[in-house]
């Protein structure tokens, strides 16, 4: 899988995108992430990213130009299954999403930034606008990086139990159910007995009810 980033701010990526699993899933080629900087495609010699919006409204708009330079540059080495779009007025990112993006070879995430991105890039290369939650960031980067770290999780080797991926929240509609470890007793209160008991399906039977009553306790929207 190979993932290209654009963005006007590399560096709010350094750091997410080279710990832990994405960096071990790096290391063993499961995954190519690549961040490209915007300014890089621009021609003037301020780098300019960002114009004001026709129509007087305040704060400013990222140009069309550099980003169709970006995109076109990456689409001439490659074709693209994805080519994403950080927005607030994206489909909800889910668990789903994430397993669906997983699947993919090459895509590329576009950051957004200021008040938005000239509305041209959406409708000449954007095939896929999503959104991380009803909220708005300073911009795209801390989205994508949500994204990236969720789909590369999936990818076969990229945790060294595999199956854990496969128990998380949500990855069944429903909330994982609560987890222990040693000692068996901390503080007065004790392991569950059937953790203990050593029954698989004991085990998997409270856990499924578990799942549940914490499902329809804490996120009922999830069971609709």
């Amino acid at each position: 899988m190979r993932i290209d980033i654009l963005t006007v701010v590399p560096e709010l990526l350094v750091s997410p995108l080279g710990e832990s699993i994405l960096k071990r899933a790096q290391s063993k080629g499961l995954v190519e992430i690549v961040v490209h900087n915007i300014r890089d495609y621009t021609t003037d010699k301020h780098r300019q990213v960002d114009d004001y919006p026709f129509g007087g409204e305040a704060g400013m708009v990222m140009k069309p130009e550099p980003v169709a330079a970006a995109i076109d540059a990456l689409r001439a080495e490659r074709e693209y299954d994805e080519i994403i779009y950080t927005s607030p007025d994206g489909v909800r990112y889910d668990q789903h999403e994430a397993n669906r993006l997983s699947t993919l070879g090459n895509v590329i995430v576009l950051c957004g930034h200021y008040k938005g991105l000239d509305h041209r890039i959406r409708d000449l290369y954007i095939t896929r606008e999503i959104s991380i939650g009803d909220y708005v960031l300073t911009g795209g980067d801390l989205a994508a990086a949500v994204m990236v770290d969720s789909m590369v999780r999936l990818l076969p080797g990229a945790i060294g139990d595999e199956e854990s991926a496969l128990t998380d929240s949500f990855q069944d509609d429903m909330l994982a159910p609560p987890v222990y470890t040693r000692p068996a007793e901390w503080r007065g209160m004790r392991v569950p007995d059937v953790l203990l008991s050593g029954n698989p399906m004991l085990i998997r039977d409270w856990q499924e009810a578990q799942a549940l009553e914490r499902t329809e306790r804490l996120r009922p929207d999830l069971l609709k």
